[in-house]
């Protein structure tokens, strides 16, 4: 008889972070009590193991009671199943940490779930439906109902959305993580008949969807089917609905004692797979009893496996491989989550690759970058047979295979960029292409006695001056590059710069008289008669130090010792009021002007911001005056006709006089005509 067992079978990565944290808890021995919120997993071995080492599994209802317990002074620690727990649970044990020192937890909710409550959070409201496929009675279905923030309808199967009649606007609608992939499918097509534009997320673990498929191809070439893990698990009882559903030699068991003979009899193929929260040592001993009661047996470790004469034992201990510290091994991604990718080695523990042995870049999103079933290069950092678990390195990796890279900058003089993670005595460390380089404080660009920290998670170009080849280190100066930009910025800014160009810059100093402004290769001046069309008298009035600006080169001069000089203007002639003056008024034209400024001569009138007009002392009354202040008043509105308009000199004459005249003309009354006799 062949044994055929499913790649994926047994521990999702979710529910072995959830196993390897809890574990990590008990054995730290640093809480006196430590309880789970419902049974860690659905898996009768694991769960009495839990029970033997202290652990208590509790309802949400006696987390109240759990809390108090520690404000006496005993030191609790609460862990969060896999499953996840509903928005209070979560809040209230967030706040009571944050209170009592003696209350800790560990939220081990699987990121696919946690990605679920976000999903939830973000795209409900008050106004709208969420449609759960899934167990209403299941602990992670009852946690994402919490996160809704309107009505919420949970189905578990196509039926029983035929009665269905929904009224809301919007439908959010998300699976439960290990939900039966062709029931969802059908679901979604009768959701997309039922409301219009429904927003729908497909929430199904890949894990969840890889062990399905792989039971449902290997259920329908063997001549029975056994399905190892708790009769509780949602995840188990999918996977033996459809191995029934294609081989009615399908069996159910949680552990090996449960596996009778009768159900080898008269059978050349079994296939075997284990739900989510299955250990490989339940499999293990599983196909160990297989061996005792079939002397014939030949098992297989998948669909390739061939007749080959061969003993479990042998092949158990190829496939289960050994990993060492230091070792660089190639696998195939998994999963993939925000926060870490697991890794199939072809060995008896999961590789993991946590985000800051992946990248540096905060906000690289791996599941754009990484792909299920791509092959992956990686250094093993640590293993624990224990845990079943093997920590592993891709940037450590990415160091080796960069290294040349360095070194070929340092000959060539190119300028790299890489992001400063560590300040350590002397100066920092920068990561560059996952290569560790060390920058000395001098060459940092920070003052003498200055705070290195402040470079501390900043991005940073840099010149590699020093290669170590022997002891693979390799040293950086930020100013040398910084020195070497700006005089690549001044030679192409002046090989480029003429007048009539339009740059833009920030303003770095102000003086009275205008202000300096940094082009991005040298500075140029604006004078203050340059910042406005109106008169001003600071800077000031129009600008800020700071400010982002748009200027055109006005001229380029070169002094006596050689030194070259850039004169900006900050106006333009779109905003120039001359024009719009001269198109909107005409000689002759009445207007109000304000009075800005008198002088002996005359007053200066405002017709328009930026434009002003003359109205001699001549033309103000009809009556002789010593100063213009005798009759008119600064700020003053008053009726003008405009009597002239210089355009070569931008100059305009205004009256008052020509108006009164005129109104005394109108008023006067007209001479009787003669009467003929």
């Amino acid at each position: 008889m062949n044994i055929e067992i499913a790649p994926s079978a047994g521990f999702c990565f979710g529910v072995e972070r959830a196993v390897k944290n809890t574990f990590s808890v008990i054995n730290a021995a640093q809480s006196e009590r430590v309880y789970t919120i419902g049974k860690l997993i659905h898996n009768p071995d694991i769960t009495k193991r839990l029970e033997q080492d202290g652990v208590a599994a509790i309802e949400p209802s006696a987390l109240p009671g759990v809390i108090a317990s520690a404000s006496e002074g005993n030191r609790v620690t609460v862990i969060i199943r896999a499953h996840g727990v509903t928005k209070d649970v979560y809040a209230a044990l967030e706040t009571a940490s944050q209170q009592n020192p003696f209350l800790s937890f560990s939220d081990c909710t699987c990121p696919n779930v946690k990605k679920i409550h976000r999903i939830v959070a973000e795209n409900t409201s008050p106004s709208s439906l969420l449609i759960i496929v899934g167990d209403a009675s299941h602990p992670e279905v009852i946690g994402i109902r919490s996160f809704s923030l309107g009505d919420t309808l949970i189905v578990n199967s196509p039926e029983e959305l035929e009665s269905v009649q929904i009224h809301q606007n919007k439908v959010v609608v998300v699976s439960q993580t290990t939900q039966n992939s062709k029931k969802w499918e059908i679901c979604k097509k009768f959701i997309q008949k039922l409301c219009t534009n429904p927003f729908i997320f497909d929430t199904i673990c890949d894990a969840t969807e890889k062990r399905q498929q792989e039971t449902e191809n290997l259920s329908r070439r063997t001549d029975a089917m056994i399905v190892i893990g708790g009769k509780n698990s949602s995840n188990t009882q999918k996977l033996f609905e459809i191995a029934k559903g294609n081989q009615p030699h399908s069996y159910l068991i949680e552990n090996a004692e449960e596996l009778v003979g009768s159900m080898l009899q008269n059978i050349s193929v079994v296939g075997v797979t284990a739900g989510a929260s299955t250990p490989g040592s339940a499999i293990e001993e599983v196909v160990n009893k297989m061996a005792e009661l079939n002397e014939n047996i030949i098992p297989a470790s998948g669909a390739e496996a061939n007749n080959e004469e061969a003993s479990f034992a042998s092949m158990l201990e190829e496939s289960l491989k050994t990993l060492n510290t230091g070792e660089i091994v190639k696998g195939i991604i998994s999963s993939v989550t925000p926060n870490e990718i697991h890794v199939d080695l072809g060995a008896k523990v999961t590789g993991i690759i946590p985000f800051d042995e992946i990248t540096d870049n905060t906000a690289l999103k791996l599941e754009d970058n990484f792909k299920v079933g791509e092959e992956i290069e990686v250094m093993v950092t640590r293993v624990s047979d224990l845990d079943g678990v093997a920590t592993l390195s891709k940037k450590r990796i990415d160091s080796i295979r960069n290294w040349d890279k360095i070194v070929e900058a340092e000959q060539s003089g190119e300028i790299k960029e890489g992001r400063v993670v560590d300040v350590v005595k002397g100066g920092v460390i920068m990561n560059i292409e996952s290569v560790r380089v060390f920058v000395p404080a001098f060459h940092t660009g920070v003052p003498k006695d200055g705070d290195l920290s402040s470079l501390l998670g900043t991005t940073q170009k840099v010149k590699i001056y020093e290669i170590n080849e022997q002891r693979r280190r390799a040293y950086a100066s930020i100013r040398k590059a910084n020195s070497e930009m700006r005089h690549a910025a001044q030679e192409q800014f002046w090989s480029e710069i003429e007048v009539g160009k339009v740059y833009t810059g920030k303003i770095k100093s102000m003086m009275s008289y205008g202000v300096f402004v940094d082009l991005g290769g040298a500075d140029g001046m604006v004078h203050t008669s340059e910042l406005s069309w109106k008169r001003i008298k600071n800077p000031a009035e129009v600008v800020s130090l700071g400010e982002e600006i748009t200027v055109t080169v006005k001229a380029i001069e070169t002094d006596e010792k050689g030194k070259k000089r850039i004169s900006l203007t900050l106006k333009t002639p779109e905003s120039d009021p001359w024009l719009l003056f001269t198109g909107k008024y005409s000689k002759g034209d009445v207007c109000q002007a304000k009075i800005v400024s008198m002088m002996p001569f005359g007053a200066f009138a405002e017709v328009l911001p930026g434009i002003d007009g003359l109205i001699h002392i001549s033309q103000i009354c009809d009556k002789k005056i010593n100063h213009p202040s005798d009759v008119l008043k600064k700020d003053e509105v008053v009726d003008v006709k405009i009597t002239d308009i210089d355009e070569e000199n931008r100059k305009i004459s205004l009256s008052i006089l020509a108006l009164t005249k005129a109104e005394e003309e109108t008023e006067a009354p007209a001479e009787e005509a003669p009467v003929e006799e």
